[in-house]
């Protein structure tokens, strides 16, 4: 990690860069994927799922009942325990988030109401390969099923043996997700998009994903919403004195092991803190299985070294980091002065990890600096607000001519007769 002092701010923009990658290859390769899938359906998922990944799908695209069951009794007792843990904490969490009907009468004779109505179909996207986040299923289903989405339906890639990894498989049982299907990558988005003759075409599109699939959710947002533009995951820390470099370097790491586009950055206000934290890295690198993945995140991350704190919040806030750490004295008056980031954890003894598994929050967050502008995942993401407005004759009397004087002033005379036609009457 590349160390920077007291950066003016004219080097503020580079430093809040991320990992660059040119797409226009990935773009290519991803529109033919989807123009396949909506030309040839289920033929094409087998097809690619041979082509692309090696797996033989002949059999069928669904997970079977016999099958689900199968890879549950594969799962441990201590982590279907943790498992419940988990789905109680975010589930809790994300029932206290229910909205509420707002009805209001505006004018006399008028009312107008506000009601949060479930998306119907949902499909939900969970990355697999090397490390599948059953944790992501967690996060996606338990709030669709809060919000009560009639129909939840799952894709990920399976393994050579055309298997789904036993955890996934529990905790998609565990959240009553209706239907699974063993396809992944941009494969899965088109036929949750499109439909195929097994797999739904959905209303609203959930889900993490490598840059492939970053690029199917980019491309089929013009037919199916989709839940957030996703990027590398990433996370910023913040930290004083009072931190502690060992646990500092342990969240730093907890990132630049998700993948080699990942970023981490660190901004501390003194050399000696970095040094130590850089120190702890070095030491902690060496224990992890995923190590290499590590290393090359941090060829992209930074150090950066303020001693104001006012500037460290202004750098931090343009930054719009997917995790926010703040581990500083009066972490709270700080967090207060956060106007950009996706999640924050307050305090030394807040893992960015309690929020990826168990704390309760959704780990489904605006990478990229989309947190500027848009939250994470949350159970209104599984929601539409429709309004309704119900005007008596008395509230036409005294509205109408407001009505009428607004329509002619735009031009739009059938407008204006629409009122006119009920106040003659």
């Amino acid at each position: 990690m590349k160390t920077y002092l007291e950066p003016q701010k004219t080097l503020w923009p580079e430093l809040t860069e991320r990992v660059m990658t040119d797409d226009a290859v990935i773009e290519e390769r991803v529109r033919a994927i989807l123009d396949r899938v909506r030309k040839e359906g289920d033929k094409a998922l087998k097809q690619l799922a041979s082509e692309i990944d090696g797996v033989d799908l002949s059999a069928g695209v669904e997970v079977t009942a016999q099958e689900i069951a199968s890879g549950i009794s594969e799962v441990s007792a201590e982590l279907k325990s943790a498992l419940h843990s988990a789905f109680a904490n975010i589930r809790k969490f994300h029932q206290a988030q229910a909205f509420e009907p707002v009805e209001v009468k505006t004018a006399p004779g008028v009312k107008c109401i506000q009601k949060a109505v479930p998306i119907r179909k949902v499909g939900l996207y969970i990355p697999g390969g090397s490390a599948p986040l059953f944790s992501t299923v967690l996060m996606l289903a338990i709030p669709a099923k809060v919000a009560g989405c009639a129909e939840v339906v799952l894709c990920t890639p399976c393994g050579k043996d055309g298997k789904v990894a036993p955890a996934v498989l529990y905790a998609a049982s565990l959240c009553g997700v209706d239907r699974i299907f063993k396809v992944g990558g941009a494969q899965a988005v088109a036929a949750m998009a499109y439909g195929t003759e097994t797999v739904p075409a959905v209303d609203k599109i959930f889900g993490p994903g490598n840059r492939y699939v970053t690029k199917a959710k980019e491309m089929v947002s013009r037919k199916v919403a989709i839940d957030m533009p996703a990027g590398p995951s990433e996370v910023l820390v913040m930290a004083d004195s009072s931190a502690v470099p060992a646990f500092v370097a342990s969240d730093l790491l907890s990132q630049a092991e998700h993948g080699p586009d990942s970023q981490v950055i660190l901004v501390c206000d003194s050399e000696e803190l970095a040094a130590a934290v850089q120190e702890q890295v070095q030491i902690q690198l060496d224990t992890l299985p995923r190590k290499e993945t590590a290393l090359k995140a941090l060829e992209g991350s930074r150090i950066i070294v303020m001693s104001s704190l006012d500037e460290q919040i202004e750098f931090v806030n343009m930054y719009a980091a997917e995790h926010l750490i703040i581990s500083m004295r009066n972490p709270w008056a700080i967090a207060e002065r956060i106007t950009a980031a996706g999640s924050v954890f307050v305090g030394n003894y807040t893992p960015e990890s309690a929020g990826d598994y168990a704390s309760g929050t959704n780990h489904t967050l605006p990478t990229s600096g989309w947190a500027r502008s848009m939250s994470g995942v949350n159970l209104d993401s599984f929601n539409r607000k429709i309004t309704y407005q119900e005007i008596t004759q008395d509230g036409m009397m005294s509205l109408g001519n407001v009505i009428v004087e607004m329509a002619r002033a735009e031009g739009l005379d059938a407008h204006a007769n629409a009122a006119m036609i009920r106040m003659q009457e």
